[in-house]
């Protein structure tokens, strides 16, 4: 495996094979970003090769004295917006002034699903909550920042965020409560296997 300097040298003097090994070196980071903000997977692909591209063409832009996987993941969130703007899905809710906690409860819920049906369930968000859950829970942006790249309020971040979490919670819940009902019907007794 290459030193990452060396390949993004590579990739900023168009070495194909610096290319592809940013390329499979970073795709599962890239495409876990992706997949929060898509619908499903082919979109999440369509998403990170977009980015990618983006990445090649600009890496010269890259600032070697930060994290790279800060400014991949940044511009992988900002494909993703893009490409959702592109498809007129990005509609906010209206600016509240006061967002309430959800409070708490849904923890043991969490623990009785599994990675890849939260992020079923993230996909399922409509792609505004979506994009401003991602942002500031998963990406670490403010409201403010995440206002300034949507270009909406503060409060309609705020609002957003918080429609996303109370949508989350009920799925999260009705989630837990399948799985434990499902295996509540599995079968106490276990064949005993001759040798």
């Amino acid at each position: 495996m290459q030193d990452i300097v060396n390949i993004i040298d590579g990739c900023k003097q168009w070495k194909r094979g610096s290319r592809e090994e940013l390329y499979r070196q970073f795709y599962g980071y890239a495409m876990a970003i992706c997949l929060r903000y898509a619908n499903h997977k082919d979109e999440a692909v369509e998403i990170l090769n977009d980015g990618f591209l983006k990445i090649f063409m600009h890496i010269s832009t890259y600032d070697t004295s930060r994290p790279f996987k800060s400014w991949l993941a940044r511009i992988m969130a900002n494909t993703a917006i893009d490409h959702l703007r592109a498809q007129k899905r990005l509609l906010f809710a209206e600016d509240i002034n006061k967002v309430y906690d959800l409070g708490s409860g849904g923890e043991d819920a969490l623990d009785k699903i599994s990675a890849d049906e939260l992020i079923k369930l993230v996909q399922e968000l409509p792609p505004a909550y979506r994009t401003v859950f991602n942002l500031y829970v998963m990406e670490g942006f403010q409201h403010q920042q995440i206002a300034d790249m949507l270009g909406i309020s503060e409060g309609t971040s705020k609002s957003n965020l918080f429609k996303a979490k109370r949508i989350l919670k009920e799925k999260v819940e009705r989630a837990a409560a399948f799985n434990t009902n499902n295996n509540d019907n599995l079968p106490t007794q276990v064949a005993k296997v001759e040798k």
